[in-house]
């Protein structure tokens, strides 16, 4: 998978309904950043997810990953819909922090695919950067981690989920949790009428430290440590195509032992400078 570089100031690009050959790499905020998304292997419908990467300084942007819930209508529209709303309110947030300007945007989001009338719903995992410091937010189980060089995982967020509540409990392995008959069910979706926001707490990135945010389409294929060895060291680019190349393998030829679940994938990855 050939690697796309490029450069653009300020950073504000969107991805929905998008299936890319190649993962796009430039800088971002202070740091460089790399996202990859596509639709499932052999899928005949769109991409479900939407991606939004921004600038709203120097040094400060917000990456959002959403998936629109599968076994739900138009999940497409309610990811981009949700997306949308975000950036609108990160726009109009002429006072204030961006925390408060993305709290907001979540809660418009919901709003909105309410608004649809089309029973639609989406996940979101959204991070926050100002300098090296990062904050998360999120709703479902697309999901955020934090790297380090050495391979420490110092953030991973819990999908709002019985399997990911169970794992998060200890009565289940991630092993188990990872081909449990259940793993599809989520338990918080924008476009729901008690949808709950999870804020995270500020985070300061070290000089080597990888932060990813991305849909269940990699979680569902790839178990958290082999993730973290695919990205804690070597050029960004790299790493993130050898994630996607290694989910995709998993997705597209299932093996004992081994998960297996082709879905939509989208994965973001951020480093500092």
């Amino acid at each position: 998978m050939a690697v796309e570089l490029s450069a653009a100031a300020p950073v504000r690009r969107t991805y929905a309904e998008t299936d890319m050959a190649q993962v796009e790499c430039y800088p971002m905020s202070g740091g460089t950043v790399c996202v990859y998304t596509c639709r499932a292997p052999g899928k005949d419908t769109v991409n479900e997810d939407s991606v939004a990467i921004v600038e709203t300084g120097p040094d400060s942007g917000l990456i959002a990953v959403a998936d629109g819930a599968g076994g739900f209508r138009a999940g497409e529209v309610a990811s981009r819909t949700a997306v949308e709303a975000v950036l609108k309110a990160l726009d109009e947030a002429a006072d204030g922090t961006a925390r408060d300007a993305i709290i907001t945007g979540i809660e418009n989001a919901n709003g909105a695919v309410l608004d649809l009338g089309l029973g639609a719903a989406t996940t979101m995992a959204a991070l926050e950067i100002q300098g090296r410091s990062i904050r998360i937010y999120h709703v479902g189980d697309s999901m955020a981690l934090v790297v380090g060089q050495r391979g420490r995982i110092k953030l991973q967020t819990v999908s709002h989920s019985p399997t990911g509540y169970a794992v998060e409990a200890g009565y289940m392995d991630e092993d188990e949790a990872i081909t449990h008959e259940e793993r599809h069910l989520v338990s918080n979706l924008i476009g729901s009428q008690d949808m709950r926001l999870e804020l995270g707490s500020a985070l300061t990135l070290a000089p080597r430290d990888t932060a990813l945010v991305a849909s269940d389409g990699l979680f569902d294929n790839l178990l958290i440590q082999e993730i973290s060895d695919s990205i804690r060291t070597g050029p960004i680019e790299h790493a993130l195509v050898g994630l996607v190349s290694k989910a995709r393998a998993r997705m597209d030829e299932a093996r004992d032992g081994v998960p297996s679940k082709p879905d939509d994938m989208s994965v973001v990855l951020f480093r500092p400078a």
